[in-house]
């Protein structure tokens, strides 16, 4: 190439070292392409620095007047080019995205590669078109949202990593409410473009996992463990595709913890502790997102540390094994659904349900088994654990704490035609000790329906024993009801009292209580 050729073509606008501004795209900047020997003018944009490994951004709330946009960007994002940078970098990728624990830290690192070789040839081709590429910022922002949305999720990881977000609630792609630890509640703006995007990243989201679940028509209802081990349900059954995400952010919790947030009154804890000591069978109802789980964990924390523990759930949720201290030595059982070919009794290769890991538990010498949450016919196996006399600890949904009982006679009947009503109420009164409820209600806090807060309490404790047939069963108001707060003493459970006394109840703080309240319970 001729001398005047190369005036010609540094004369050219796309490496003028003056540029008008008015037609730059929002994000972008002059490039950084030089011509060999051509000095780097002063003031120009450096090139992007390497990418660091992890930037969490905290979204902030937005205003009422936000809610409902369709704005494909935010936080300066554009989502559909974050999707289609997605597919690239799944194609490149080695092997399943996803995987054990043990190889999930090779994979993420794969993954940076994978996207900063896309995002530098993205930026080679912008600056042969029109001589800009991004700023470093911008950079930055689409390489974490490109990684979220692999490896995490996406539009929804800042939410899942506000520290104050408790629960995430999404109906459809644009109706989003979040409940903060402190009882509030506020929506917030989309989290997808469409419901077919939002449709298609959560069985993205579950083809990846740890334990691979699917998420189409055929299989419309998706439970899993996230990788933080929150818990994500999501269903294509209801008139929208639906998703709950539950955060587990107190793992480490105790009876005393629960007192000073109102949950508990100081007699009722003083109760369920030496419940707890002495192995007595307990099941904690309530509604959807009343503070079962929560409770369960103050509960176990009760338990010796080394007393040996079998735990039993379709999806983890208690994370005893994550408590440092606590316990010594936990077992963890997770039900899974299995894949691939079908064994002899047409069941689903690796397929493990909660009756069959129950049953291999007791080789493990466990000195305490619970089996999490109760939803149908693993009703049986819990009676089984009870049945061992190992001082359970379960959790249902319920509307009362009778009620509770009744729901999980239903549910054990749901095991086969040869579990009888009569069988389950028999097994029930004899094995189950104690039923706690916990009570949850949502206040509006401002005038428009944006804000509310809940409050979550033990509204009343239920002893159960076997009754005079035909009913079978017989309860007992240990706690009853109080309106707004949690329940307070009222009659003396006289099967399991001695055990309670010895396992350091305060009885005369549990009379007092009683009496003040004028019940006329005491026994």
């Amino acid at each position: 190439m001729s001398e005047p050729e190369k005036h010609e073509l540094m004369d050219l606008p796309m490496f003028g070292s003056e540029r008008p501004t008015g037609g730059r795209r929002a994000g972008r900047v002059r490039g950084g392409f030089r011509l060999p020997g051509e000095p780097e003018p002063a003031g120009r944009v450096p090139a992007a620095p390497p990418l660091v490994s992890r930037v969490v951004p905290i979204r902030p709330a937005l205003p009422a007047s936000a809610f409902g946009s369709a704005s494909p960007s935010v936080d300066g994002v554009d989502w559909a080019e974050v999707a289609r940078f997605r597919g690239d970098v799944a194609k490149r990728l080695p092997g399943r995205v996803g995987g054990g624990a043990s190889d999930r830290a090779e994979e993420e690192a794969a993954g940076w590669s994978v996207i900063r070789q896309l995002l530098e040839e993205d930026t080679a081709s912008s600056v042969a078109r029109t001589g800009e590429l991004r700023s470093p910022e911008a950079q930055e922002a689409l390489a974490q949202a490109i990684f979220d949305s692999v490896f995490r999720l996406g539009r929804l990881q800042p939410l899942v990593d506000d520290p104050a977000i408790e629960n995430i609630l999404v109906y459809g792609c644009d109706r989003v409410v979040v409940e903060y630890a402190d009882g509030s509640m506020r929506q917030l703006p989309p989290v997808a473009d469409s419901d077919a995007d939002l449709v298609g990243f959560i069985a993205f989201v579950a083809s990846r996992a740890d334990n691979p679940r699917s998420f189409t028509p055929a299989h419309p209802s998706l439970n899993l463990t996230l990788a933080d081990g929150s818990r994500l349900a999501a269903s294509l059954e209801t008139g929208r595709v639906s998703l709950v995400i539950r955060r587990h952010r107190i793992r480490r919790v105790t009876l005393a913890d629960l007192v000073e947030w109102g949950s508990l009154s100081e007699v009722m804890a003083d109760f369920l502790r030496a419940a707890v000591r002495a192995r007595k069978s307990i099941v904690v109802s309530g509604a959807q997102g009343a503070g079962k789980t929560t409770l369960v964990r103050a509960l176990c924390a009760e338990i010796p540390r080394m007393e040996i523990v079998g735990t039993f759930e379709s999806e983890r949720e208690l994370f005893l094994p994550e408590i440092e201290g606590q316990h010594a030595v936990v077992f963890d059982w997770e039900m899974r659904a299995g894949s691939g070919e079908r064994a002899e009794d047409g069941s689903l290769a690796g397929r493990r349900t909660t009756g069959s890991q129950v049953t291999s538990s007791f080789r493990f010498r466990a000195d305490r088994q619970i089996v999490g949450e109760v939803l149908g016919a693993e009703a049986m196996d819990m009676i089984k654990v009870m049945e061992s006399g190992t001082g359970s600890i379960s959790t249902t949904h319920a509307a009362n704490a009778r009620l509770a009982v009744h729901k999980l006679i239903t549910c054990a009947m749901e095991a086969g035609p040869h579990v009888s009503h009569d069988l389950v109420s028999a097994k029930l009164a004899a094995t189950l000790d104690l039923v706690v409820q916990m009570h949850s209600e949502v206040t509006p806090i401002d005038d428009f329906g944006q804000v509310a807060q809940k409050r979550r309490y033990v509204s009343e404790i239920v002893e159960v024993t076997p009754g005079e047939w035909p009913r079978g069963i017989s309860f007992t108001t240990v706690f009853r009801r109080l309106p707004g707060q949690p329940g307070v003493a009222d009659t003396r459970p006289d099967s399991i009292w001695d055990d309670l006394v010895a396992a350091g109840l305060d009885e005369v703080g549990f009379e007092r209580e009683a009496a003040e309240h004028h019940t006329g319970g005491l026994r």
